[in-house]
Order: structure tokens, then sequence, then C-alpha cells
């Protein structure tokens, strides 16, 4: 009898690994997976018949979070040498608040300056540890771990601190661990993981190689390239909705063309007002030909900032993602917002029938690639003329991959701006350049994901 023990942290992670196919392909290779959720319980009924546990989640006290804190500024230290993304992650978690981790964040920040190698990292994880290891919270992981005769712990996402207790349970049960790398840049630009896992799941050779560049302790051995199932309800079926649906659903005129702007959320994309307020005036002045413009908010937000923009363009059809918050009082309330299937079937259908999609370079440059559609990344901010500063990420390392491979137009006024989209829905001439953007991006057919992810696991159990 072999169990697999799945981790799911967040929505996102509910989205990838319970709406595509991996339970089923899990439930292939082991005799039993039972669920250890952060979301509620509840969540899941619809969707699947595994036994679902809800995790009772820890959350930091003072000395967890100054080690914490301590090995992700470390970490960062070690690697900023010529990485402008870890460079901006250094300034981004500077503090200047007068209180007790506003000080803690300084005193980090002096001694990691001095103590940032692989083996102090490995130090300041080993002591984050112990100020949880006598935890009640801990002492029930293990005793969960042992009860369920867990045979691999699989955590769908490496970043959240939360996990860390139960890593480190799993540890001291012998239980091995295995991690999916949540995002394209967590690697080149984010802090620490969370722990040490046994296994390592990559989306990509690209990936597996940032894997071993940034975490020298990693063996190649421990690591596979499985792609990611993040965008596996492209290839499904049960996802899939005729363009005469998405045509009544976003109330669009069947005879136009379709461009969809895709925002980030505010902390990352300020400027995304400023964009479709640019894009609108275009229309409106007929600078553009007469087309669809459909804008697609953030999952990971409350779409209010863009209230007036509603009022201001009618004519736009906006799209606020389907996604439930589940749950309110947690440390981190946008990880308890959910998907509905309903909006996956809207998502797909937006990437299989707008003709251009326009994003601050973003991952859903990735998924309009995947159905073959011409992408233009908004930057108009930089540091010297007002804006908030987009232009900068263009430096960081993984979004240099999408700007050199010119599978993208990267435009940084109102004036380029226009000019492209005129361009791309006329003449459309980087399919080339997307398919090789994605090949390096997304190493494995989305068909085959959830089948190596699992045969992945079942090996290492």
């Amino acid at each position: 009898m072999k169990t697999l023990g799945l981790v799911i942290t967040d929505g996102v992670g509910f989205r990838n690994f319970i709406l595509s196919d991996f339970l089923k392909e899990a439930e292939q290779q082991f005799d039993k997976v039972i669920i250890l959720s952060c979301l509620p319980a509840h969540v899941y009924a619809a969707h699947t018949t595994c036994e679902v546990i809800e995790l009772e989640v820890f959350t930091e006290g003072y000395s967890t979070w100054f080690f914490r804190k301590a090995k992700e500024i470390a970490h960062l230290k070690l690697h900023a040498k010529g990485n402008l993304g870890i460079q901006d992650n250094l300034k981004t978690n500077w503090s200047t608040l007068k209180t007790t981790r506003g000080y803690g964040t300084r005193l980090i920040y002096t001694l990691t300056s001095w103590f940032h190698s692989e083996k102090t990292i490995q130090r300041f994880q080993a002591l984050q540890n112990k100020t949880f290891a006598k935890h009640s919270i801990t002492q029930q992981y293990k005793a969960l771990l042992k009860a369920q005769a867990i045979d691999v712990l699989f955590f769908t996402h490496q970043r959240p601190p939360y996990i860390a207790p139960l890593v480190y349970a799993a540890q001291q049960e012998a239980v091995p661990t295995a991690a999916f790398i949540f995002s394209w840049d967590n690697l080149a630009s984010k802090g620490r993981m969370a722990s040490n896992f046994d296994y390592y799941l990559v989306w990509s050779t690209l990936m597996k190689n940032d894997l071993l560049q940034f975490y020298s302790s990693i063996k190649a051995t421990q690591v596979a390239v499985v792609g990611t199932p993040q965008f596996e309800p492209y290839v499904l079926p049960r996802y899939k909705t005729s363009k005469a649906d998405f045509i009544r659903t976003f109330n669009l005129d069947a005879s136009l063309p379709s461009i969809c702007f895709s925002c980030g959320d505010s902390s990352t994309s300020k400027n995304d007002e400023l964009y479709i307020t640019t894009i609108a005036k275009a229309i409106q002045q007929q600078e553009l030909p007469a087309v669809n413009f459909i804008v697609r908010t953030s999952p990971a937000e409350d779409p209010k900032r863009f209230d007036a923009l509603v009022k201001a363009f009618p004519f736009i059809q906006w799209h606020f993602p389907k996604w439930e918050q589940v749950r309110a009082n947690h440390q981190e309330s946008w990880s308890q917002r959910i998907p509905s299937i309903e909006d996956v079937k809207q998502l797909r259908a937006l990437l299989e029938y707008c003709d251009l999609n326009i994003n601050m370079l973003s991952t859903m440059s990735l998924d309009f690639m995947l159905f073959d559609k011409p992408v233009i990344n908004t930057v108009f901010g930089n540091a010297s003329n007002g804006l908030y500063d987009d232009q900068r990420f263009l430096g960081y390392e993984h979004i240099m991959h999408v700007v050199n491979s010119k599978a993208t137009t990267v435009v940084t006024d109102a004036e380029a701006l226009i000019a492209a989209i005129q361009y791309d829905l006329s003449l459309d001439d980087k399919s080339k350049n997307r398919k090789q953007l994605i090949a390096q991006q997304i190493g494995v057919d989305l068909n085959l994901t959830s089948t190596m992810v699992s045969k992945a696991l079942r090996q290492w159990s």
C-alpha cells in the first residue's frame, strides 16, 4: 500500500492540482491519496472523493519569523550580484518601521552583510525549525503523518512560511517530501523556500538549472522536469466552450476582433489603469480600428481600483474572475480565494478566441502564447517619469528570457502601444518565436504533465 499526502496551500494550488487531471493520475499510481488542506475542507466536495484533512494553520511567532527572515535575506544577499530581481527584492524587504519587526529586519540586514553563505543559511533553517519543534501544531502534524502512514508528502507550493512546521514534521517522521516550484519567477527573483525538501518538481530544464544554481545543496538527481498543471485546463475537453458561447457570454460584436488586457495585482502592476485608459481613449478617438475590448482583472485582488474606469468607459467588457473568498481570517488572505469551474472555462475562452493580449509582463503572456496569440507587454514607468517604475522588471532574469525571445512586443509609451496593437491586428509574425519561448519555459507537453508528476512522486515514495 502506498499513500500520497497532497498538500494544497492556496487557491492556485487548488486550481492546478484539483481542477486538472492530477488526482485521476495520482490515483493510478497510489493506493490512496489524502489531501492535507490549508483551505477549508468543504471546497473539495464537488471535485473529489479523496479524504480531506483540514490543517490547522501555523502562525509565526517572533523568533520563527526572525530566523525565517534571516534565512531569506541571507539567500538574497548570497545571489544578489548581477541579479536585478534579487537586488530589487532586497530593497523591497528593507524596513524603516519603529516596531519590533522593523528593528529586527534592520538587525538581520546587518547580520547577513557578514554571514550569508549556504552554510549560514542552513544554520538559520535549523534555528527556525527549533523555534517550532515542540509547538502543538507541529506535534499534531507528526501524529497525523504517523496515523495516516503517508509514504510521500507533496507540497504544491514551495514558499508559504506556514508550511515549514509540516515539512519539519515529515523530516522527523522520515517521510520523503517533494515540492512543486510554483511559478516562473520564484527562483530567479524571490526569496528562499519555506524549508528543505527531499525532491523537487520543475517546469522545464531552464527552471531545473535555476534551481541548481540558487540552491547549491540540491543535486540534479533530486529534480524532475514535469511541466506545470497550471496550463493543463487548456487541453482538457471539459473546459472548452464554443466561440458562439464566448461571444454571448462577453456580449461581444461577432464581426469585430477582440483584444484582452489582463491585469496584474495592485502591488506590482500599478500602471494598469493608465494602460486601460490609453487603449480605451484610442478606441474612442478612432486611432484604432473598431474592436471588442475586454479587461480581465487579477483574481488575487478585489477589483475596486477600477471602479472609475468601469463608469468612464461603458463599452469595455469587464471580466472579474469568479474566485470565491473561502476564508478571511488568514495571514495571507489572497491565498484563500479559489476559482470556480465557470471561471476556468471563461479564461480558456478568452485565450482561445481573443485576437490579441496586452499585459504588464505577467504569466498571462504564456497563457495566450499557448493558443499562439500575439502579446504586447506594457511598461511605461521608469525611474524618472513619475510613473510606477515597471520598466525595471525588464532586467529580471525570467523577463529577460521573454524580451530576448522576441515573442512579444514590449512598449514603453502610448504611441508605441497603439502602433503595436495596429500591427498585431493586421500582421502577426511572431508565431515561431512564441513557440520557441513556450518550449523553453514549459518543458513538457501539457497532456503529459499530470502523469509525469504522479509517476515521479510514486518513484520517490
